[in-house]
């Protein structure tokens, strides 16, 4: 079902695209702002490994660094049947985690040294587990897809707003009302944003039942969860880039009452449902 919903959601962007570039720059401008949203991705999809790590100031450990965390990830990875991720930890009190890496051969893994203080054996396994699943479903290159074509979205949006200063549109020409023009600049990286952040949260659901499959045992990560979201309140994360934050496993970003539909993560008591749900199937 996660699987059918980001399919369907990744349609509805791609429909987006269409129309409201269809709308706003016409043909040929959404093939140029879909052509820049793509080689900016493309970069940051190549390198988002060294990029993210680096910005974290991530440092890689091997097994006579840190070996209960390596051998758990090796443990792991043999049962998700991927190969073994480069593990790194961060030198953060806030207990989070994240996986990156552009495919399961070149796949990074990275907890903080706050989640490795307060978190079981089986609870970090539960968390380990869920970013191998991020891994193993290739989260990372759907994320860039999403975010290539609300990237290109938001292009059309900017080229709309610089036509309109300089004459306005073409399709002035076909008698296009201005006053719609004008909300549809607003409206479309509006909408293309409420369906990657939905993608994001169908993600987060796929990663929570592959991680506790992968584990063993669903309420490991359940358990995890509910530790991570009493100490994000109180150990707040420093974020460099809030574009990042969807890759963590609970949202590092402060504002609770940020609205569902804008958010990058699920609620954190619908997953522990959820995981709750799996048990003694």
């Amino acid at each position: 079902m996660n699987y059918l919903k980001t399919a369907v959601l990744l349609a509805a962007l791609t429909a987006l695209l269409v129309f409201f570039g269809s709308l706003i720059g016409g043909r040929q401008g959404a093939i140029v702002a879909l052509i820049m949203a793509g080689v900016m991705n493309f970069v940051t999809y190549w390198f988002s490994d060294k990029i993210v790590l680096a910005m974290y100031r991530a440092k890689r450990v091997t097994e006579a660094e840190a070996p209960t965390l390596y051998n758990m990830v090796r443990e792991l990875t043999i049962k998700a049947q991927i190969p073994m991720p480069a593990v790194y930890i961060m030198e953060q009190d806030t207990p989070n985690a994240f996986a990156t890496g552009r495919n399961p051969d070149h796949a990074a893994v990275a907890v903080t040294s706050g989640i490795m203080k307060i978190l079981t054996r089986e609870e970090l396994m539960g968390v380990v587990a869920h970013e191998l699943a991020h891994v193993k479903h290739r989260d990372i290159l759907i994320a860039t897809v999403a975010a290539t074509i609300a990237g290109a979205i938001s292009y059309l949006s900017h080229m709309a707003y610089f036509a309109s200063m300089f004459g306005g549109s073409r399709d002035n020409d076909r008698g296009s009302n201005p006053i719609v023009f004008i909300v549809m600049m607003i409206v479309a990286p509006i909408a293309a944003m409420i369906v990657q952040m939905a993608i994001s949260r169908s993600r987060e659901y796929g990663a929570d039942q592959g991680g506790a499959q992968i584990a063993g045992n669903p309420i490991y990560l359940a358990n995890a969860l509910r530790k991570l979201e009493f100490y994000n309140k109180r150990i707040p994360m420093h974020v460099p880039n809030e574009a990042t934050a969807h890759m963590f496993i609970v949202s590092p970003l402060s504002g609770g009452s940020m609205l569902k539909l804008f958010s990058t993560h699920p609620p954190i008591e619908d997953r522990i449902k959820k995981l709750e749900a799996m048990v003694g199937r």
